[in-house]
């Protein structure tokens, strides 16, 4: 009959769940990230640290490991979000980079989010929906898309905020934004030269403008 040979120190950690402190890493004068052997990292803060004996070289059992992954980190993510929302409003994505920077991981940042969406605190279409509210006057409806994507929002969303603000009135009236920069800028059609033009042509296209459109205000033929 075949003997079993004697375990491995390390066979023996990873049957029982064990994990070795590597490295612990200084952030601020409070936060710390501790890196161990098993790839599993995480930041606590000072008292944490001292509440599980956690220091450089020191094995943490996996009920220690476990209170932590899925008892402390999910807890303190969810009040970091509400936290962070009590003083503005992000999208969905901006709050899931904010909690990443945080040092959190992506299996507790989507936990957190999916806890503040579960009350609305983070609802992507009526951030997009008063973004427009608070735009509409000032700049084209691509400028505006443009932003949003840039904020995470889905071209979904952002065509449901646009349906929904346009039944209330607050679409994007392109043709006097244009009428009212052209004014600013002092443009005279019988008075300017190509350069001129070509000038506003770049401006207006920067800021989504439809040049057809841009074109015909400014009195233009040329095609």
């Amino acid at each position: 009959m075949r003997k079993t040979l004697p375990q491995t120190l390390q066979e023996r950690k990873q049957s029982d769940g064990r994990m070795k402190v590597l490295k612990i890493e200084e952030l601020s004068k409070t936060r710390y990230r501790v890196i161990t052997d098993n790839g599993f990292a995480f930041v606590l803060y000072k008292g944490e640290l001292r509440h599980y004996g956690i220091a450089e070289g020191v094995e943490l059992s996996r009920k220690t490991e476990r209170e932590i992954r899925e008892e402390l980190l999910p807890k303190r993510a969810k009040l970091r979000a509400m936290n962070l929302l009590t003083k503005r409003q992000y999208t969905g994505k901006q709050l899931h980079d904010k909690l990443i920077q945080g040092g959190y991981d992506e299996q507790t940042a989507e936990a957190a989010l999916d806890y503040v969406r579960s009350f609305h605190y983070v609802d992507d279409v009526e951030y997009a929906a008063e973004f427009i509210r608070c735009n509409a006057d000032k700049r084209s409806r691509r400028e505006i898309e443009q932003k949003l994507r840039q904020r995470g929002i889905s071209a979904e969303m952002i065509t449901e905020a646009f349906d929904r603000m346009d039944e209330l009135g607050f679409a994007c009236d392109e043709e006097e934004m244009i009428r009212t920069l052209l004014q600013k800028k002092h443009f005279d059609p019988s008075q300017a030269d190509e350069r001129e033009k070509q000038r506003l042509y770049g401006f207006f296209y920067r800021k989504g403008f439809r040049l057809d459109l841009v074109r015909r205000l400014m009195g233009d033929t040329f095609t």
